[in-house]
């Protein structure tokens, strides 16, 4: 069962969304009759698809094969789950609820924020049928971040205080910092409290120091020094301290894996943001060129809609040779479709 903070919480920013059905394309499809024997190969199988798709993810954005995960969780997926039961059953809620999360991960990434709440619901629904807080956890964290990049950053915090609450006390500190860090981004978004901002940013630090394992998996423990970076930009950044962001961001992006191109595209155009804000365009520029490769190969709504941001608010700017290289990159991007 859910607690009831988690409950709440949900329910007041995803209501809406939660009483509205998913899309054919995202709905079970029954067959009468049909029964399914369900073992653990097909738990491993529905693991190794969703960490096949998370790669193609990271590589390419939520824009591209967003359609083929949603095939999956309706013919491949959903079946198994109607025929599971006995021990097993807990192993493929599970599994199911890390395809179903990224899912909603695609669809929030294409600027589909209705259907990735709906998508995170529906992952809640099944990590508390397979009793798994740490997959609760990450979902709730996950509507905690949409909810403040949306505007609502009231429902942010009370979803990821609802996140911390599904954790158990034997939760990994890794998994505990991913957490914490959205708290502290969700606070300084409501402009209250500050000291409590840095006090959940230190607490973020520590418990990511004592993780000194490997991260456990990509959805529940791949939080590394890169990602709090992050976190503590975008911190800094509501707080609007924008040289305190522009550095963490920095250290973010230059940290990124190889394979990260869409979190390198997002994160670098958000620094390219910061810097224009501080009238800078011609240092923004120079972030962007340096993301040329990035930003031609990922595809993402929500990135293009942030480039497209960019070319606006330079517009008086172009005449600086570095500013008009970046803006016809940005303009070849946005054309040959790659974001």
């Amino acid at each position: 069962m859910l607690n009831r903070r988690a409950a709440v919480t949900a329910g007041l920013y995803s209501l809406a969304a939660a009483a509205t059905p998913l899309p054919p394309a995202a709905r079970p499809a029954t067959r009468p009759g049909t029964s399914i024997r369900v073992g653990p190969a097909d738990v491993t199988r529905v693991h190794a698809m969703a960490a096949y798709f998370g790669e193609i993810d990271d590589l390419f954005g939520g824009g591209h094969a967003r359609s083929a995960v949603a095939a999956y969780l309706v013919n491949d997926v959903a079946p198994l789950l109607q025929g599971a039961s006995g021990p097993i059953r807990a192993d493929l809620f599970t599994a199911a609820a890390e395809v179903t999360y990224l899912a909603g991960w695609m669809a929030a990434d294409d600027l589909q924020p209705g259907l990735a709440q709906r998508y995170y619901i529906q992952v809640v629904r099944l990590a508390a049928e397979a009793d798994a807080p740490l997959m609760r956890a990450t979902a709730l964290r996950s509507l905690a971040s949409q909810a403040v990049e949306l505007g609502h950053p009231a429902q942010g915090l009370a979803l990821a205080d609802a996140a911390a609450d599904a954790l158990h006390n034997t939760a990994p500190a890794r998994t505990r910092a991913w957490v914490n860090g959205m708290r502290a981004e969700a606070l300084a978004a409501t402009g209250h409290n500050p000291r409590r901002v840095i006090r959940l940013l230190a607490s973020t630090e520590t418990d990511l120091e004592r993780a000194d394992s490997p991260p456990a998996s990509d959805l529940t423990g791949n939080y590394r020094r890169e990602g709090f970076e992050h976190q503590v930009g975008l911190t800094l950044l509501n707080m609007g301290d924008l040289p305190g962001a522009e550095e963490h961001l920095s250290a973010s992006t230059a940290a990124r894996r190889p394979d990260e191109r869409r979190t390198r595209a997002l994160i670098g155009t958000r620094l390219a943001t910061v810097q224009i804000r501080q009238h800078r365009p011609e240092a923004a520029a120079a972030t962007l060129l340096g993301l040329a490769d990035d930003l031609t190969a990922v595809k993402s709504a929500r990135l293009r809609r942030t480039l497209g941001q960019i070319r606006s608010s330079w517009q008086t700017s172009r005449g600086d040779p570095t500013v008009a290289q970046a803006d016809r990159l940005l303009l070849s991007a946005r054309a040959t479709g790659g974001t």
